[in-house]
């Protein structure tokens, strides 16, 4: 299985490419800011540099989307724009680079290359694997049960899933002899299927899901002052969040059947891997002691105050001191500090859009059009269209980006209680994710293993939506009553 597992970690497939060539969307990304700089009208209660700041951000938030450039610098470039614009002063453009939220990040990312450099988030996953893996349908929730644990304190689903989780499946798939091609659907379309919409289920459960979690609570901070953490975030999310955890692997199982139903090989297999690694080497018990010191201080802030991304900095600290992660491999960790340049930018320039008023004027504008109708039928309607534009969208981050914040500035403003708006939008961002094999970071990794039809994608995604809209908008409106959200 080893063998198996390195292999399938090497022949990963890379993210899809740009949908326009480089030059072709420099180009549209211009006329886009022209546009909005000549064409359309200045609202009057805008400030001729907060306009200049809507064509930055939407300019940047484009080129996110089309990706002529890579994302950090594309959001280096619009924080430069802003100043030499004279929107920002340079000091004022790079000041989310201090936020506390970026370096929760950053460490988070940290710990989470000392779960995989040690070999403990492989052994968590194989651990799943021998207790649930009896039969195909076992397999699934295993897969799932593995990333809902990783996805407590590893903040990327493309290094829980592309990383950890996804060569597992394809070798379990591969061991049963199911190839993409005629003998895929003997068990590799179904893991795949239920591997990635468990993802899905993943990222809505944890502040540490996704990467764009965070912005969207900074967002939710700034526009509606709702403070969301990672304990508050899994409060109001794990009723919601274990049901749909529970349904996903089924319903999928449902509608794409594995022809192989008995899989006691494969609990076998994880099994003789686990006697394979031996017992828990000392930097796996470093990075498991960490894990659990973490994620207890974090789920019990309450108690005692201390700050988020202080605990964080505090596991990255003692990895750092015992050697369990090197500090080479930290500045090595590159998607970090990617991270930390864009996640840092986009903050800002959402903050700056926010002071300069365009979310207040986006939200009375569009509440105008709405005049007369209750705040649930709204919201409704809103969570609807939210959702499913983001069949338009490639990253959970920039349908965050993008949207959360006018979209809750118009639910807050058309009376719907801010924490319940803002809770519900955040988790209904990343389960949108469902739709396509475009959605998010690890969909094209999984998609690109050929187990998969676009066609049974969509389909499968279409009608997971609809489950989970169904769970979050019932069981989740009634746990979030109890808890207090409305």
């Amino acid at each position: 299985m080893q063998s198996g597992i390195a292999d399938a970690v090497v022949s990963a497939p890379p993210q899809d490419r740009p949908p326009l060539r480089p030059a072709v969307s420099l180009g549209v990304i211009a006329v886009l800011a022209a546009i909005i700089l000549v064409l359309v009208p200045r609202p009057a209660a805008v400030t001729v540099q907060g306009w200049r700041m809507v064509a930055i951000f939407f300019s940047t938030v484009l080129a996110l989307m089309l990706r002529p450039i890579a994302g950090g610098a594309a959001v280096l470039i619009g924080l430069t724009c802003t100043a030499l614009s004279g929107v920002l002063s340079i000091s004022e453009a790079l000041s989310a680079f201090g936020n506390s939220t970026v370096w929760l990040v950053v460490a988070a990312f940290f710990i989470a290359r000392a779960l995989i450099n040690t070999g403990l988030a492989r052994r968590i996953a194989l651990v799943f694997v021998r207790a649930m893996g009896h039969t195909s349908l076992g397999l699934g929730y295993s897969l799932v049960a593995s990333d809902l644990v990783l996805a407590g304190i590893i903040p990327s689903n493309a290094a829980r899933v592309g990383g950890v989780v996804f060569p597992i499946t394809r070798t379990l798939a591969v061991f049963y002899k199911s190839l993409p091609g005629p003998t895929a659907a003997l068990l590799g379309t179904y893991l795949m299927l239920a591997l990635y919409q468990g993802d899905v289920v993943a990222c809505a459960m944890f502040f540490t899901g996704q990467a764009g979690n965070a912005i969207g609570a900074a967002l939710a901070l700034k526009t509606a002052s709702v403070s969301i953490n990672w304990t508050s975030w899994l409060w109001a999310s794990v009723v919601p969040g274990l049901v749909s955890a529970a349904a996903v692997p089924w319903v999928v199982y449902r509608l794409s059947p594995p022809g192989i139903r008995s899989t006691p090989q494969a609990a076998e297999m994880a099994r003789k891997e686990l006697e394979a690694m031996g017992p828990l080497k000392r930097d796996e018990k470093i990075a498991l002691s960490v894990f659990i010191l973490v994620c207890a201080v974090w789920g019990t802030s309450a108690l005692h105050g201390i700050q988020t991304t202080t605990v964080a900095l505090l596991g990255v600290s003692i990895l750092l001191a015992t050697k369990a992660l090197s500090w080479e491999d930290a500045t090595k960790e590159r998607v970090a500090w990617d991270v930390f340049i864009w996640y840092g930018g986009l903050v800002r320039m959402g903050e700056a859009l926010n002071d300069f008023g365009l979310t207040s004027v986006f939200a009375r504008w569009t509440s105008g059009h709405f005049a007369g109708w209750e705040w649930p039928a709204l919201m409704a309607a809103v969570v609807v269209i939210y959702f499913y534009v983001h069949y338009a969208f490639a990253s959970l981050t920039t349908h965050f980006v993008s949207l959360y914040a006018p979209f809750l500035a118009i639910l807050v403003a058309s009376g719907a209680p801010a924490a319940l708006a803002a809770y519900a939008m955040a988790f209904y961002t990343n389960l949108s994710a469902s739709l396509t094999h475009y959605g998010t970071t690890p969909s094209p990794i999984v998609f690109a293993a050929g187990y998969v039809s676009t066609g049974l994608w969509w389909k499968v995604g279409l009608l997971i939506s609809f489950v989970n809209l169904a769970i979050w908008t019932s069981v989740g409106l009634l746990w979030w009553k109890i808890i207090g959200l409305w």
